[in-house]
């Protein structure tokens, strides 16, 4: 069973990091689709805005952002990453009952109850 749950652990790993680098590039692919403006070129990844030559700001736009951020939103808290807490106990769960009907099953066919 110990075995199981160190597969587990792995899998929730992966699981994780899979979210998060996918996050950071949405993050950055969505910043440098939506500063196409020739006035407002470059993404500032601290403010998330799009920002002018000369300083100023204004806030990403277009469908390929909009699309993005969407992605990103559904791949983040409010949508893939907040399973995460499901999947663990559903599966811990999972194990723990399948521990217990294994050693109950193999009693009962011995013919010990």
């Amino acid at each position: 069973m110990f075995n199981d749950l160190t597969n587990l652990g792995y899998g929730l790993v992966v699981f994780a990091i899979i979210i998060g680098v996918g996050s950071i590039v949405l993050y950055n692919f969505a910043g440098a689709t939506g500063c196409k403006d020739a006035n407002y070129p470059t993404w500032n990844a601290t403010d998330n805005l799009c920002t002018h030559t000369n300083g100023s700001t204004t806030a990403a736009g277009g469908a390929s952002y909009d699309n993005t951020d969407y992605l990103l939103g559904q791949l983040g808290q409010s949508g893939l990453a907040g399973w995460t807490p499901a999947i663990i106990a559903i599966s811990v769960g999972i194990l723990f009952l399948g521990a217990f009907m294994i050693r109950g099953g193999s009693n009962k066919s011995k013919g010990r109850y």
